[in-house]
């Protein structure tokens, strides 16, 4: 067995980054056994850039017990210039949000969505950087197994406090300019190769980023790849183990997917560039990169 092999998911809390509906109902079942009101909190964060997704398909049924977190104004600050479009909120405000959701400083998280969880990696990174024990429901949705409910879940408010976002986990955009670190962009291909760009100021990517799109961290039916599976694509990609890792996609949401999975493949040394494309385009300073290759 090599030492790829011998590698485990990066647990937060004794919490792996990603975790099956078994798992789950683990977790809720030694919650009855405790005996205690919510030392689990599941979080709903389905969200869409063009307004399809969001509180009212939470509305139209969820997980039972599942409060919603709204991505744009929970889980991001406002679109600031030379910050980018998703920038992270002032700690203050993103524990203010945390509160509203019912969540304790014991509380362990599972968020999810409707799709391959490339909404809810946004929460569960953010969580897992300051130490907090949360965890991705892997298939979302459509993995639970119960019936869901349609109630509007508004818990009494929780106590966990206000951390600062540690440099640990999140990189500047000095520091990817720096080439110190493996920087993995994880857009879709043809947005990294220049020949698309919907959103952001320029096309194209990173001088010297790999692409390691998101989607691929999942099969077709949207679950994730084991760990060992990972861990064989990235080493493919020439990521290796010992490596500092910065992941980047478009504004710093689908990236915490990436991170996610490296986490899940065994990888320590990884961080976020929270403004991501959409910050580096738009500083005409930084030169941009086109085509197929780094």
């Amino acid at each position: 067995m090599n030492a790829s092999t011998q590698r485990e998911s990066v647990r937060i809390g004794g919490l792996p980054p990603v975790i099956d509906v078994a798992e789950l109902h683990e977790l809720l079942g030694g919650a009855v056994q405790a005996g205690t009101d919510a030392p689990v909190r599941l979080v709903d964060v389905r969200w869409a850039l063009d307004g399809s997704k969001g509180h009212h398909t939470y509305l139209a049924g969820h997980l039972p017990g599942a409060v919603y977190i709204d991505l744009p104004t929970a889980l991001a600050a406002h679109a600031q210039e030379g910050r980018g479009r998703h920038p992270l909120p002032e700690p203050e405000d993103f524990a203010a949000s945390l509160q509203a959701a019912g969540i304790d400083e014991g509380t362990i998280v599972v968020a999810y969505d409707d799709t391959d969880g490339s909404q809810a990696s946004r929460l569960v990174w953010m969580l897992r950087a300051l130490g907090h024990p949360a965890a991705l429901l892997d298939g979302g949705l459509s993995a639970w197994d119960g019936d869901r409910e349609t109630d509007d879940v508004r818990p009494e408010p929780g106590t966990v406090p206000a951390r600062p976002w540690p440099d640990t986990a999140i990189a500047t955009i000095d520091e990817v300019a720096t080439g110190d670190a493996l920087v993995i962009d994880a857009r879709a291909p043809e947005r990294y190769r220049g020949e698309t760009e919907p959103v952001d100021p320029r096309a194209g990517h990173v001088p010297g980023a790999i692409n390691l799109p998101f989607s691929q961290n999942t099969d077709e039916a949207g679950r994730f790849l084991d760990a060992e599976q990972l861990r064989e694509r990235f080493a493919a990609a020439g990521v290796r183990p010992d490596e500092n890792v910065i992941v980047y996609c478009g504004s710093g949401v689908t990236a915490t997917h990436d991170v996610l999975a490296l986490q899940r493949a065994g990888y320590e040394g990884v961080r976020l560039f929270p403004g991501s494309w959409s910050q580096w385009s738009a500083d005409t300073t930084r030169e941009v990169a086109t085509g197929p290759n780094p």
